[in-house]
């Protein structure tokens, strides 16, 4: 059985690390087995995972654990997955949509990482750096978002690319399919981006703990009803681009959770919308963590991706 336990921090608090918090509350557990299951994401507070033992807390802020130690574990599944490029450090893959990036809470098999497991086998291994749930795993993609994922296979790796992510020099490229006419062929969306108060999954324009977000974007090719474009995260925020798009109007086709109508028109017919995302990480460049050299990945779009737009294009 799992248990959550729950605590609320005093003005004592204030300016406490988390794992020291978590610490002093539950003398039961070590402070090692706490921050590993905070690099799992196992820790909230208030309605945000938090997944660094170093962040402060805040006078009456709320903190949730789950605190079963054993409950969840990434164990290797024989399952399809496609690797673009792997060596003594890392490995490029090609995600689908539908496949869940590590488990986690309600997700116990079936993942990204459980096939990367059986793919390295008892001769290689994953970083540990980001937690036992989430071995190798630097950046994610949503469930529904296909494309290109970068992953660690050791801690030294992890770490030099981690930094990567957080100096910005990772540049990343996406392709979406969004509703409406977009008025200019290029632009940018800068608005912070932070959790929905009225719905614990989603994210929204401003919400709880809003951090600043910045999407740049160009129009590649419009259609009635719909425009497709580029869009480069300039920022790696929770559903950046999906909360980005939606906040103006013009939410990703299929992306019914950020209003994304459930209804299509192609050719004047309507029709269910999809039931993925039309939002593909189309393209990633970084440096590689040992001796810096350039490294650029680009993936095609999905079949089923590329049949909307060729109906699209039929129609004229």
């Amino acid at each position: 059985m799992s248990e959550t336990r729950e605590f609320v921090a005093g003005p004592e608090d204030a300016r406490t690390r988390l794992d020291v918090f978590l610490a002093r509350h539950m003398p039961d557990w070590s402070r090692s087995q706490i921050q590993r299951q905070i690099r799992s994401g196992m820790v909230t507070v208030g309605l945000e995972a938090v997944y660094k033992s170093g962040r402060e807390m805040e006078s009456n802020e709320r903190v949730a654990i789950r605190a079963a130690r054993h409950e969840l574990q990434a164990v290797p599944e024989d399952l399809p997955v496609d690797i673009l490029y792997e060596d003594g450090d890392l490995l490029v893959v090609n995600k689908p949509a539908g496949m869940v990036v590590h488990v986690g809470a309600g997700v116990k098999s079936g993942t990204l990482v459980n096939a990367l497991l059986h793919h390295i086998g008892h001769l290689g291994q994953l970083s540990r750096e980001g937690g036992e749930l989430r071995p190798g795993i630097v950046h994610r993609l949503d469930r529904m978002t296909s494309g290109l994922l970068v992953v660690a296979k050791t801690d030294s790796a992890h770490r030099e690319l981690s930094a990567q992510f957080k100096d910005r020099n990772v540049h990343k490229t996406y392709v979406a399919l969004v509703h409406g006419r977009l008025e200019r062929e290029a632009g940018e969306i800068e608005r912070s981006v932070g959790r929905d108060p009225g719905h614990r999954t989603r994210m929204r324009a401003g919400g709880i703990r809003a951090r600043e977000a910045k999407t740049r974007y160009r129009v590649i090719c419009r259609f009635p009803y719909f425009t497709l474009v580029e869009a480069e995260p300039e920022t790696g925020r929770t559903h950046q681009i999906r909360v980005h798009f939606s906040s103006i109007g013009h939410p990703i086709v299929g992306d019914t959770l950020y209003r994304a109508p459930g209804r299509i028109t192609i050719g004047g017919k309507e029709e269910k919308t999809l039931s993925r995302n039309f939002l593909h990480a189309a393209a990633i460049e970084f440096s590689h963590p040992q001796g810096g050299g350039k490294m650029r990945f680009e993936s095609p779009l999905p079949g089923e991706l590329q049949h909307v737009l060729e109906r699209l294009e039929a129609a004229g």
